[in-house]
């Protein structure tokens, strides 16, 4: 990731792109070109130093809208199986940076992935839902009593976050905020 490709990357407006379960889903740029390959290599190509770019990106849409540090940043979890494979969860790490430029707690024990899911990227709506179903489960002797700033790389349907806030809200945790990196649909 050059200086020039970074900078070429943009910003949506400061305001929800969604509202998923009653909670504000934010997303801080529109996946083009720029932005789908720095999460593809991310994601799919072992480029872990990409972690930081994004974020960095997140982290340049976000202190425009809070500099607040109150938040536990929980990155989407991927099943263990999958994780074994790849090696690293990229979300955790865009986490861990996402946090070195907070300030904020970074915490991956809140929420687990116990189902082993397909990939979303070619799923309708009403799939996804059902991919997701029952694929998470919240381990509430790890809450730290923050809000919940749930991060992941693209939102498309929300179907991540939804399956996600509805685990947290039946254990009790209602104080959520949502941010991705990106949306397909951004205006």
């Amino acid at each position: 990731m050059c200086s020039q490709c970074y900078a070429e990357l943009e910003h949506l407006a400061l305001t929800p792109q969604r509202i998923v379960e009653g909670k504000k889903v934010y997303c801080a740029g529109i996946y083009s070109k720029n932005l789908q390959k720095l999460i593809r290599g991310l994601k799919y190509h072992n480029q872990r130093d990409l972690a930081y770019f994004l974020a960095k990106f997140m982290y340049d849409y976000w202190s425009q809208i809070t500099t607040d540090t109150g938040f536990e940043v929980v990155p989407v979890p991927i099943f263990p199986k999958r994780e074994k494979q790849r090696k690293y969860n990229h979300m955790t790490l865009v986490g861990e940076e996402f946090c070195k430029l907070t300030g904020n707690t970074l915490n991956t024990t809140l929420i687990k992935r116990v189902k082993n899911t397909k990939p979303q990227y070619n799923l309708k709506r009403p799939e996804r839902i059902k991919n997701l179903e029952n694929a998470f489960k919240v381990d509430t002797q790890n809450y730290k009593g923050k809000t919940v700033l749930l991060i992941d790389d693209i939102c498309t349907t929300g179907t991540t976050f939804e399956q996600m806030i509805k685990e947290l809200k039946k254990s009790g945790i209602n104080d959520i905020i949502c941010l991705a990196a990106t949306t397909p649909f951004g205006e």
